[in-house]
């Protein structure tokens, strides 16, 4: 046992202590709430939260709280809660993680933290591993709630922005980890702050826990957009790798590494994709994109498995969940995994996609004040729990001791023997009437074992992800009498088996052959449900007596998981509460488990030997090696994790600046202070660039006045510049340069606020400031996800690739932070504006045939009314040949300390830039396309990379503003010359003076 686990082990028993008091606590007062009616229960909801606003802590509500939630359970459900279940709410409202035993009733503990923590108002997330739970746990468990005066709301997909906005005001929401998750991505991507769903991140309750926050840390949550990528060459790989052959050493075309994951082709495997394309060299610079489809096609091939990583339903390629064995709808391999997997199913090929905003559930979680959650199996990950998520792992006691018994394994030499071995063990127990659930790893496996009990005339059920409709009925029914229940890893989590059978399904079961729904019959159906359900317990508790004395329920593994916590939650579905309970695991030398570490050398020892392959083994070394392969499957896995999180942490702080940034846009601060300041910035950046090095007569004035006139109407010229100095080009310095300059460009922008008007060019702003902010950020999105493909290969230059991302990382957000003060600057100077009053046509009237009205902005107070329309808003060009100097980066390259940015390519039609390769280019052998940059700082050339944002003016002065009704020339006085209203003083002293 390591030091920190030590630790954690002592605080546990700490935290014991303390939750133990609170049960006695919350018991000595029970007596006082069982003779309050119900109207006099819900009183005390009011009265808490009044104590609560007076200065009162949850910690000192807690025992009258609980004690209030508990009483309206007895009333309510008919459930009271035991004292370890409240032991459970207790740790959990403390932000621990209660490992509680399967059937401990986890559901219902969640009832006590969520009643005590939604007192405060500020709302409580229960987030479960699936929408079915999600539903029934909001309708199950919101009763107590309800009764007690608390909203309940449940976020589901597909569903109105509207619905999951109602969601998240009720006092306690449900939902998936998913759900909550893209949400928040949403809202970071809306356009309108009425278009927000969420209200805040308090406190959540993760139900199954280590499923959400250990298994599925590995995958981030992205929403994504089309890019533009030729689907062709998955096609064109696909048929390629089908005449490959894998080996090792050398010998094939390519080689696998199973336990890392990876692919690694031979010269002779190169030698023959040359020779199909047509190529001379596949490693040139040019053909280097077509490495990463041949990659793709290779491991497409070998390492994801049709019917166990994915299913294809109606020509579509589904993913599987590999911890649960469910389906993931809507969800997509990324970097064109899930493409070349269609190309080698000949099912259409859909578009790539980019990314739009991503997170990890690591990070999101993160966001809470305080997050506690819920499993049977969590000890194993206790170190991990409290380094990522700063929480503790708190081991409940169980209600009733457990008398499962686990039997050892068995392993038999073929998958074959160990199949046939199964289904005789599983004949044996169905004759004497005892239940077995069977787990699989695969659909393919539970259909094979499927097939054999068929073959053998045993009644049984399939659940699978092609099978899963009825999941929560077939496992609830799956502890009755002689059932046989095949199951991927999908079945058990959130229904509880009971022995005899659910006498809530089964009742339900009876109404439906009647033909009652609740829904459309729901008077009917309540009375006939109170009616038979007596019947039904009665029935089902004398089945349990029967299946009890026939030992419970016999857990059957047919495959170890690679994480020894999935093959726990299999055991654990047996034994619930005291009941008897049987496992085994029936294991072959052929399981991937096996393959991936070496079991060739049990395998050599079995055949020396000549024992027989229905004849299995029982060896303490082939028990060590999978719990080492499981342990160092754990370990390599815990290794990714780790990894995610740091390289995440790096874009975790960039996406806080940013959408703390969208936040303030969206909620309708005056931003023109911050404007002014970008001016300055930008316009001072400008003159930074061309005086940073020589004198003023080495200055080019044309250069720097030519890019100055693309980002603003520039009111002064470079020789009433000069004689305002003195009349010296060698007077003007810098400084002088930068202030008159600045002055000027404030100039232009107080005179654009009297041609838009002060409400029209706030709401501009905020507009144009929103559109930059999310269009820069997804190419940077796109820019740090390819720098993280190839940071690996820093470590070949002994560089820690992490402190490269880090570096460069940083590098790259700076300069895109600079990017969106330029762009939003330019577009506020040189975007086209229609400026609708109050009494003007309803929004979006007048706008073209199939055009979306532009984002709505909240305008401030006293501008109710004025709309905004801008023409053209897209990625304003960079000034020609000017290299854009950064002020916020030190010690970076350049002389003077900044960061040079290179001028980037010209723009076509569309935001996507000029002569994109692979626009078009379905016809194009490799080869004969656009070659790829050298050198740089590893990024694609901007001509690779996907299109971004809406279409862009093809210079940044076209189309100058104009106020409704009136033409406004660009080409005012000069700054020096006479005021035309005849004064005698300079224009720039007189009405060209700022607020004139």
């Amino acid at each position: 046992m390591s030091i920190l686990e030590k630790v954690l082990r002592a605080g546990e028993g700490r935290m014991l202590r303390r939750l133990k008091a609170v049960a006695t606590a919350v018991n000595s007062i029970e007596d006082d709430y069982v003779d309050l009616t119900d109207a006099e229960l819900r009183e005390l909801t009011d009265q808490y939260r009044q104590r609560y606003a007076d200065g009162e802590s949850l910690d000192d509500l807690l025992p009258e709280a609980f004690a209030t939630a508990r009483e309206a359970a007895a009333r309510v459900l008919g459930q009271r809660h035991y004292d370890v279940q409240i032991m459970g709410g207790a740790a959990l409202h403390f932000g621990n993680i209660a490992e509680m035993k399967t059937g401990e009733g986890k559901t219902l503990t969640s009832v006590l933290p969520a009643y005590l923590n939604a007192l405060s108002g500020k709302g409580v997330h229960i987030v479960t591993v699936n929408d079915y739970l999600a539903e029934r746990d909001a309708a199950w468990m919101g009763r107590v709630h309800e009764f007690l005066g608390l909203t309940v709301g449940v976020i589901l997909p597909n569903r109105p922005s509207a619905d999951h906005r109602a969601a998240y005001q009720a006092d306690i929401t449900y939902g998936t980890n998913n759900e909550f998750g893209f949400d928040y991505l949403r809202d970071n991507m809306a356009w309108s702050r009425d278009d927000l769903v969420q209200r805040g991140h308090n406190f959540a309750i993760v139900d199954e826990v280590d499923s959400i926050l250990i298994d599925e840390a590995r995958t981030p949550l992205i929403i994504s957009g089309p890019a533009e990528h030729s689907a062709r060459w998955y096609g064109e790989f696909a048929a390629v790798v089908k005449r490959m052959q894998a080996g090792k050493d050398g010998e094939g075309d390519y080689e696998i590494d199973y336990a890392k994951r990876t692919v690694a082709v031979t010269e002779r495997g190169v030698a023959k994709v040359e020779d199909r394309l047509g190529i001379e060299n596949l490693y040139e610079s040019v053909n280097t994109p077509l490495v990463g489809y041949l990659n793709n096609a290779i491991k497409a091939k070998e390492l994801y498995k049709r019917d166990k990583d994915y299913i294809v339903n109606d020509g579509e390629v589904l993913i599987v969940d590999e911890f649960t064995g469910r389906i993931l709808h809507g969800r997509r391999y990324n970097e064109g995994m899930h493409q070349a997997i269609e190309a080698k199913e000949g099912v259409e090929i859909k578009q790539e996609n980019q990314t739009l905003a991503t997170i990890t559930l690591q990070n999101y979680f993160r966001l809470y004040s305080k997050l506690a959650g819920m499993t049977g199996t969590a000890q194993t990950e206790a170190g991990e729990f409290n380094k990522v998520y700063d929480v503790g792992v708190v081991t409940i006691p169980t209600h009733r001791d457990m008398v499962r018994m686990d039997r050892a394994d068995v392993i038999y030499k073929t998958e074959k023997a160990k199949f046939n071995a199964a289904v005789e063990d599983i004949a044996e127990r169905h004759a004497v009437g005892q239940p077995v659930l069977v787990g699989t790893v695969s659909v393919e496996n539970s259909e094979i074992l499927s097939q054999l009990l068929r073959r053998r005339g045993i009644p049984h059920a399939v659940l699978n992800a092609k099978f899963h409709a009825k999941e929560a009925e077939i496992i609830a029914q799956a502890g009755r009498k002689g059932a046989v229940t095949v199951a991927t890893n999908m079945a058990g989590r959130g229904t509880d088996i009971l022995l005899g059978g659910n006498p809530d399904y089964l009742a339900a079961a009876q109404l439906r052959q009647r033909g009652l729904d609740p829904v459309e019959h729901a008077e009917e159906y309540a009375k006939a449900l109170e009616d038979i359900m007596p019947q039904v317990k009665q029935a089902c508790a004398a089945e349990a007596e029967e299946v009890s004395a026939v030992g419970g329920l016999y857990v059957l593994g047919t495959e170890r998981h690679e994480s020894r916590r999935i093959d726990n939650q299999l055991r654990g579905r047996s034994g619930r509460q005291g009941d008897p309970g049987e496992s085994r695991f029936y294991l072959s030398l052929q399981d991937e488990l096996m393959r991936r570490f070496r079991a060739g050398a049990v395998e050599a020892v079995m055949e020396r030997f000549n024992i027989p392959e229905d004849v299995p083994i029982e060896s303490k070394m082939v028990t060590r090696q999978i719990k080492n392969a499981q342990a160092q499957i754990e370990g390599q896995n815990a290794e990714t994790r780790k990894n995610v999180l740091k390289y995440d942490e790096v874009l975790n702080k960039q996406r806080q600046v940013v959408y703390a940034e969208r936040l303030r846009v969206l909620n309708g601060e005056d931003l023109h202070d911050q404007v002014t300041k970008m001016i300055d910035d930008v316009v001072g950046a400008y003159v930074d660039g061309a005086t940073v090095e020589g004198y003023a007569e080495d200055w080019d004035f044309d250069q720097l006045w030519s890019s100055l006139k693309q980002l603003y109407p520039v009111g002064v010229t470079v020789d009433e510049l000069i004689e305002e100095a003195g009349g010296e080009r060698s007077a003007v310095d810098a400084d002088f340069l930068r202030a008159q300059v600045l002055e000027d460009a404030h100039a232009a922008y107080q005179r654009r606020e009297e041609e838009l008007g002060t409400d029209a060019l706030r709401q501009l702003e905020r507009m144009v400031l929103l559109q930059v902010i999310d269009r820069k950020w997804r190419e940077h999105l796109y820019e740090m996800d390819y720098l993280k493909e190839g940071i690996s290969l820093r470590a070949y230059a002994q560089r820690d690739p992490l402190v490269e991302y880090q570096r460069e990382g940083y590098a790259m957000f700076a300069t895109m932070m600079d990017g969106i003060k330029e762009e939003t600057v330019g577009f506020l100077f040189n975007v086209e504006v229609q400026v609708q009053q109050p009494g003007g046509p309803a929004d979006g009237a007048g706008a073209p045939a199939g055009e979306r009205p532009g984002p709505r902005i909240p305008v401030p107070d006293g501008g109710a009314g004025v709309k905004v329309s801008a023409k053209g808003l897209g990625a304003a060009p960079r000034p020609q040949g000017l290299q854009y100097v950064s002020p916020t980066i030190d010690g970076a390259a350049g002389a003077d300390g900044g960061v040079q940015v290179q001028q980037a390519p010209a723009l076509g039609v569309g935001g996507a830039p000029a002569g994109r390769p692979g626009q078009g280019g379905q016809g194009q052998r490799p080869g004969q396309g656009q070659r790829p940059a050298q050198g740089g700082q590893g990024r694609p050339p901007a001509a690779s990379r996907p299109a971004a944002g809406p279409p862009v003016p093809a210079a940044a002065a076209a189309g100058r503003r104009a106020a409704p009704g009136q033409a406004v020339s660009s080409n005012g006085p000069s700054r020096n010359a006479p005021c035309p209203c005849g004064s005698g003083k300079k224009y720039k002293r007189c009405h060209g003076a700022p607020g004139a």
